[in-house]
């Protein structure tokens, strides 16, 4: 892959439109209904998870075929390849216990790994249509309205981080994964404020 910023860019939007598409995958069965199953660590899995993977695994090999791809599913199925100094890192339905839920804080991620730091990203929230992109090596990121039905790419806009106000920061917090190492590292900083809200 050469490693241009039109590079990057053709790559990114490929990442953008694998999430896309397979964000619309899962919202077609989040809508319809599905069964749950168990993995072998017990954790719930689903058709959706499935299937938007399978999705972006098309559709990242056809844009960067000499690139691994580390999936969530793929992995749990035993399957996972060599790695070099920089993969994709997919998970396909983050938020399966919200997904089952029919809560509907669930989002399909995909980064870029590169020496062991992403570099370039795409979350999307199917559900809310939430679009937000990132591109670390050209200091950029952006965010967009993307819903699941429209083929149209939707216009996107800059995101820029705000300074820590005084009285502490926002902590967007996992309604399911809290564990003991988050709270240590939340400790290190003073904290107005937890919230857990879909993705917009």
């Amino acid at each position: 892959m050469t490693d241009s910023p039109q590079a990057r860019s053709v790559l990114l939007e490929a990442m953008v439109a694998a999430a896309v598409e397979a964000g619309r995958v899962a919202h077609e069965i989040y809508s319809a209904g599905f069964e749950v199953q168990r993995k072998a660590d017990h954790s719930p899995v689903t058709q959706a998870d499935h299937a938007a993977e399978a999705v972006i695994l098309e559709r990242l090999r056809q844009a960067a075929p000499e690139v691994p791809i580390v999936a969530e599913e793929e992995v749990a199925a035993g399957r996972q390849p060599e790695i070099g100094r920089q993969f994709f890192l997919v998970d396909p339905l983050d938020g399966t216990k919200e997904f089952i839920q029919r809560i509907g804080d669930f989002t399909v991620n995909i980064a870029l790994i590169r020496d062991g730091i992403p570099v370039m990203g795409v979350v999307y929230a199917p559900v809310t249509s939430g679009l937000f992109i990132g591109n670390v090596t050209d200091s950029w990121a952006q965010r967009g309205h993307q819903p699941t039905d429209s083929k149209v790419s939707a216009a996107r806009t800059p995101i820029r981080v705000r300074a820590a106000p005084a009285r502490g920061l926002t902590v967007v917090v996992s309604r399911s994964h809290a564990t003991p190492e988050t709270e240590t590292y939340l400790e290190q900083y003073a904290v107005a404020e937890r919230v857990s809200r879909p993705i917009e």
